[in-house]
C-alpha cells in the first residue's frame, strides 16, 4: 500500500514539498524562535510586503550561561521591517509566548497586539515591570468572540478555541490568497470519561484558502499516556489538603489561572486561608480576579507576612519555584532565605507542575533538599498532583486526523522532539515531503499550491537579557563568563614611571576562582617574578603603548600558568604609570 493510501482522512493527489530559492509573492512562514528550544517562540507570517507576528516568547537560560537572565528572539530581521507589520497575535500568555514582548515591541515599532482579555492584562503588566508607565503606549485589539475575523493589510486572521494550561488561549489561523497556515499554539487534547476529545476540529478542513499548513506545538511527542485526568488531580489535590497535617505548600507556575482558582475556593470550602507568594503569583490571580475569571471572599487570601498568626492547619501557600529558580518563594524557604516561612518537618509541600526541559537537575537538587526538611513531600513520580498542557503522540495524531492539513509542520520544541513529531505524523501516511521540520530563521514558503523550503533564512541566534540590558554579542560574552567560571581569573598589576618605564614596586598578584593565594605561594611567587622579568627587559620606549604591554602580560602569562597548572584563568593586566 502507497504512502498516499496508508493516510487517516488524507485525499490523494495534493501538492508535494519542493526546494526553491524564489518565494516572490509566495505566503512565507518564519520561525524566528522556538524551533530548537523550550521557548524564545516567535513565528513570522509573511505575504505581499505584509508580516503578522504571532507570539514573542522569551526563554530561560541553561547552564552553560552564566549571568544571563533570560534569552529573546532575535528581531533583526523586523527592524528593518517596521513599518510592514501590521500586528502582533499573541496566542495565551505564558512567558515563553509574551514575555519577550516589553523589549521587542519597541524594536520593532511597537505595532498592534491582538489577544484575549487575560493575555494582553498580562503583557501590560510585563510592560510596567519594565518600564513605568509605559503600558499606556500599547496598541491593543482584544479578541472579543471566537468567530471574530480580522483583516490585516492582504492576510486575514481568525481564530478557534483550544485547550491549555491557562485561561484565554486561543488557537489562530493566518489566511491568504496562497494559502493558509493554522497554529494552535500550546494546546491538548482534554477527553471525556471515555478517552474521546472534547473538542472536534474537523471544521477546520473546511478552510476556504489552499493548501492549508498545520504547526503544532510538539512538546508532548514524546510521550505516549495522556497520564491522569483533571478530576484525579483535583481529587488528590483535595485529599493532601484536607488531611495535611500541618502547612500546606503548593509550588505551581503563576499562569496556572485555573489551578490557582481551583486551590484557592478549596481553601475557603474547608475554612482554610490562603497566601499567595511571589510577585508574579500575586499579580497574576489580581488580573484574573479583576477580570472576573476568579471568585472569591478577599477576607481567604492574606499576606505572607502574617502566616505565622495562624494555626499552621489553616495555612495553605501557593508560591513560585517549582523550577527550581534560584530566587523565587520555595527555594528562598528551601535556603532558608525566606524572610516569613522557614519549612517544618510536618510541612506538606506539593510540586504541581511539569519539568521545563533543562531545569531537571536544578529541580532534582531542589526535592532532595525539600525531602531533608519536609516528611510530606508529592510530586508526579509519586502522586498524579499536574496534568500537563501539551499534547500527547496521540493527541498529535487525533489532532492532524481531525483537521486533515495539506503539509504539516512540528514547532514550539527541541529538535528532536520536532523529529519525533515527524515520525508521528509520517507513520500516519504523510511522505517526507509534505513534512517540514526547520531550525530557527529558515523560511517556508507557500505558492501556486506548492510548499517550498526556500533556502533562505534571517538572523535567528540567541539575544541575551541581563542586569546590564540587551547584547547579541553572546559568543564573546559567554565565552568570558564560561572562562571565568571554568578556571577563574587572575589580574597582574605592574605600576611603573612613565618616562623610564622602570617598576615603582613588585607587581601585585590578585587570583579570584583560580588558585588561594596563601597555599599556593610559590606559584604566585613565579608569576610575580615572571612579570617582574618581562618588563625590566622591555625596551622603556614601548611603555608608551600601554595596550602592547597588556598583550604581552596576557599572552606570556597566560602560557607560564598554563605550563605551570595546564589550566587557562583569564589574565587581567592593569598597568599603572606614575
Amino acid at each position: 500500500m502507497s504512502n498516499s493510501d496508508q493516510r487517516i482522512g488524507r485525499n490523494s493527489g495534493k501538492p508535494s514539498k519542493k526546494t526553491d530559492n524564489n518565494s516572490n509573492g509566495s505566503f512565507k512562514i518564519i520561525p524566528a524562535g522556538g524551533q530548537e528550544e523550550v521557548g524564545r517562540n516567535m513565528t513570522i507570517f509573511e505575504y505581499n510586503g505584509d508580516i503578522v507576528v504571532l507570539d514573542i516568547g522569551l526563554q530561560f537560560p541553561e547552564e552553560d550561561m552564566p549571568g544571563i537572565d533570560y534569552i529573546i528572539p532575535n528581531t533583526e530581521y523586523l527592524e528593518e521591517r517596521k513599518d510592514d507589520i501590521k500586528a502582533v497575535v499573541f496566542s495565551h500568555g505564558h512567558l515563553d509566548h509574551i514575555g519577550a514582548a516589553p523589549i521587542v515591541l519597541e524594536r520593532i515599532g511597537n505595532p498592534l497586539i491582538i489577544g484575549r482579555d487575560l493575555t494582553l492584562e498580562m503583557i501590560k503588566q510585563k510592560q510596567e515591570d519594565h518600564e513605568k508607565g509605559s503600558a499606556k503606549n500599547l496598541n491593543t485589539m482584544r479578541i472579543n468572540d471566537i468567530d471574530q475575523v480580522i483583516s490585516l493589510g492582504d492576510i486575514t486572521i481568525k481564530f478557534f478555541q483550544v485547550e491549555h494550561s491557562i485561561m484565554d488561549a486561543v488557537g489562530v489561523i493566518i489566511e491568504t490568497p496562497e494559502g493558509t497556515a493554522i497554529h494552535p499554539g500550546d494546546w491538548t487534547l482534554d477527553r471525556s470519561d471515555d478517552g474521546e476529545p472534547n473538542l472536534d476540529y474537523s471544521h477546520l478542513q473546511e478552510l476556504p484558502q489552499k493548501p492549508t499548513v498545520l504547526m503544532l506545538e510538539s512538546l508532548g511527542a514524546i510521550h505516549e499516556d495522556h497520564g491522569t485526568t483533571y478530576e484525579e488531580m483535583y481529587n488528590n489535590l483535595m485529599s493532601i489538603l484536607s488531611t495535611a497535617p500541618s502547612r500546606t505548600i503548593i509550588a505551581t507556575f503563576s499562569s496556572q489561572i485555573e489551578r490557582i482558582k481551583w486551590i484557592i475556593n478549596a481553601a475557603e470550602e474547608m475554612g482554610k486561608k490562603v497566601f499567595l507568594d511571589g510577585y508574579s503569583m500575586r499579580q497574576n490571580v489580581k488580573l484574573a480576579k479583576d477580570l472576573g475569571y476568579m471568585d472569591f471572599n478577599n477576607d481567604i487570601v492574606k499576606n505572607i507576612r502574617n502566616v505565622d498568626n495562624y494555626n499552621d492547619d489553616e495555612v495553605v501557600v501557593i508560591c513560585t519555584g517549582a523550577q527550581g529558580e534560584e530566587h523565587a518563594s520555595l527555594n528562598r524557604m528551601v535556603e532558608d532565605r525566606h524572610r516569613h516561612i522557614n519549612l517544618k518537618k510536618d510541612d506538606s509541600v506539593i510540586f504541581s507542575s511539569s519539568i521545563i526541559p533543562g531545569n531537571e537537575r536544578s529541580i532534582q537538587k531542589l526535592k532532595d533538599n525539600v525531602y531533608r526538611q519536609c516528611d510530606n513531600v508529592y510530586h508526579n513520580q509519586i502522586m498524579d498532583v499536574h496534568v500537563s498542557g501539551h499534547a500527547t503522540r496521540d493527541d498529535i495524531r487525533e489532532m492532524v486526523d481531525m483537521i486533515d492539513p495539506d503539509f504539516f509542520m512540528p514547532v514550539y520544541a527541541n529538535h528532536y522532539m520536532l523529529k519525533e513529531a515527524e515520525k508521528i505524523v509520517s507513520d500516519a501516511g504523510y511522505p517526507d515531503d509534505d513534512i517540514f521540520v526547520v531550525d530557527n530563521g529558515e523560511e517556508v514558503a507557500i505558492k501556486d499550491g506548492q510548499a517550498r523550503e526556500t533556502g533562505n533564512s534571517i538572523p535567528s541566534d540567541y539575544v541575551f537579557v541581563d542586569g546590564l540590558g540587551v547584547t547579541d554579542s553572546h559568543q564573546i560574552v559567554l565565552r568570558d563568563r564560561n572562562m571565568l567560571s571554568e578556571d577563574g581569573m587572575v589580574v597582574v598589576i605592574v605600576t611603573v614611571y612613565s618616562k623610564s618605564g622602570q617598576l615603582v614596586q613588585n607587581p601585585d598578584i590578585i587570583s579570584r576562582g583560580f588558585v588561594y593565594l596563601k597555599k599556593n605561594k610559590k606559584l604566585v611567587e613565579d608569576i610575580r617574578h615572571k612579570a617582574k622579568r618581562m618588563v625590566k627587559r622591555s625596551n622603556p620606549q614601548n611603555w608608551t603603548d600601554t595596550n602592547k604591554i597588556k598583550n604581552d602580560i596576557r599572552n606570556k602569562i597566560g602560557d607560564f600558568i598554563y605550563s605551570k597548572t595546564e589550566r587557562r584563568p583569564m589574565i587581567l593586566p592593569v598597568v599603572i604609570e606614575a
